[in-house]
């Protein structure tokens, strides 16, 4: 396959990460801090090593604490000469800083004290009351008191899982799904099984099929865990018919579903169907952020959820953080009262329709015979190698081409994924998107050369360091 770049490679001056004009090359070594995280990830970690002296004390489910094998690499990747297509990083510069600037202002002019000082585990009412205005646009009707408010939803998934999960439990999940889950589960020793997608979404029939496997071996289902809108890292979204039949088959077989739904609002041309938490209220825990629709730095969202479980979980946060920032949650509710905020969530939309089009676009010219998805909305493009292509293996080499991706085996619990990459769209300028796949084309197209030259001898691939090393950690999300 001959596949076109359109850019001269970058000039090489030795070194395994200097490839870059001589001035600029001390800057892109690897530091002594990445060289030791490099080194780190080569160790065997199952009870832990001897460069601890604690680590005969860490609780058996510290091995779910993955290192990674790239991170040192994803630390070169943040240079700026590197075009970084690898991070879920939303672009908070479309947000004018005058209007947080105002909120800031005005929080600790009205509210400084109360805003300074300790809150309530489920949230403050008005930061709740506006939580239903947001979720109301997705078909979402409940009360304040429906409404639990968490340091990101990354939290509320580690606190659904502390309810829920004892070690060996099962946690049903989409093929591909989300790395920082994957993260969370592992850390309560769950057993995450992939249940196949196809362009639709979650396939019904196959979960059906597992869930009755699971139940002959003797498993123990707690839950299936779900990104149905843009989903991560696929792109793809779970068509209504499908959210009503895997509905059903959860209710029949009493799985509750957890619904995470970072990017709903971030459609390009039409709404997604309504949340699965519209039409089923008591089997179905829902998962919302403002860290896409305002920004992730507040680290603020919130969980909808059955009334039982809601109050378990309010005790849960309390337990945790005690209670979540109250400064932040004036913050936002401030940003809400006195701005445009749905106009606001629709200048992402713009910015990032834009900047998906640039990718497919870039994609279809250099990459076209490449199988990918084409998402309405979200953050994400999931490409598909030639047959023989590791995007692990691959890595080293793309991020001496000055590219960055996230190799398709960090969304799967299982290994799987080597054939795949994730590419965001949200971060880069259309230029810079441009440029990188250009790159990555160079990349492919080379490592496709290198794979023809060395025919018959099997696929290339990376030194494997064990069984605690994983692909990126949750900071790519």
């Amino acid at each position: 396959m001959c596949v076109q770049n359109g850019e001269a490679p970058p000039t090489q001056t030795g070194g395994v990460f200097s490839f870059i004009q001589p001035s600029r090359v001390e800057a892109l070594f690897l530091s002594k801090r990445d060289e030791l995280e490099l080194i780190m990830t080569m160790l065997p970690m199952g009870e832990g090593n001897n460069l601890d002296p604690w680590h005969r004390h860490y609780a058996d489910r510290t091995a779910g604490l993955s290192a990674s094998e790239v991170r040192a690499l994803f630390a070169v990747a943040s240079r700026p000469e590197v075009v970084s297509l690898a991070g879920g990083m939303p672009y908070v510069s479309a947000l004018p800083s005058a209007l947080v600037n105002q909120a800031l202002e005005r929080v600790m002019r009205d509210h400084g004290p109360v805003a300074l000082q300790y809150g309530s585990g489920q949230g403050t009412i008005p930061v709740r009351e506006q939580i239903l205005e947001v979720m109301a646009l997705e078909g979402i009707r409940a009360s304040i008191d429906d409404v639990v408010v968490t340091t990101g939803s990354q939290q509320g998934l580690d606190l659904v899982t502390k309810l829920f999960i004892n070690p060996g439990d099962v946690i049903l999940a989409e093929s591909p799904s989300y790395v920082g889950a994957i993260g969370v589960f592992r850390s309560y020793q769950a057993e995450m099984v992939h249940v196949a997608t196809d362009e639709h979404g979650l396939v019904p029939e196959s979960l059906r099929e597992m869930i009755r496997s699971l139940k002959v071996a003797g498993k123990t289902v707690k839950f299936l865990y779900l990104i149905p809108n843009f989903q991560n890292p696929s792109g793809v979204t779970l068509t209504w018919d499908r959210r009503i039949e895997i509905l059903e088959i959860a209710k029949t077989h009493q799985i509750l579903v957890l619904e995470d739904n970072p990017y709903g609002l971030l459609y390009f041309d039409a709404a997604p169907p309504h949340a699965m938490r519209s039409v089923e209220t008591d089997g179905v825990i829902y998962l919302g952020t403002f860290s896409k629709t305002f920004a992730p730095g507040l680290r603020l969202g919130w969980a909808v959820a059955p009334h039982a479980i809601r109050e378990k979980l309010i005790l849960a946060n309390e337990s945790a953080v005690l209670s979540p920032s109250v400064f932040t949650q004036y913050v936002m509710s401030e940003y809400f009262t006195h701005s445009d905020w749905r106009g606001q969530i629709n200048t992402f939309r713009q910015v990032y329709q834009e900047r998906k089009t640039a990718l497919t676009d870039a994609l279809a010219e250099s990459l076209p015979d490449l199988s990918r998805t084409d998402p309405s909305g979200g953050f994400y493009v999931w490409l598909t190698l030639p047959a023989g292509l590791d995007s692990k293996a691959m890595l080293p080499r793309a991020i001496k081409e000055l590219i960055a991706y996230t190799p398709g085996t960090a969304f799967y619990a299982n290994g799987d994924g080597r054939h795949n990459i994730r590419l965001s769209f949200c971060y880069p300028t259309p230029e810079a998107i441009k440029v990188g796949v250009r790159r990555l084309a160079k990349t492919i197209n080379e490592e496709l050369d290198l794979l023809e030259t060395f025919a018959g001898t099997g696929e290339l691939s990376m030194i494997t360091r064990g069984d605690r090393v994983t692909s990126p950690p949750p900071n790519i999300d």
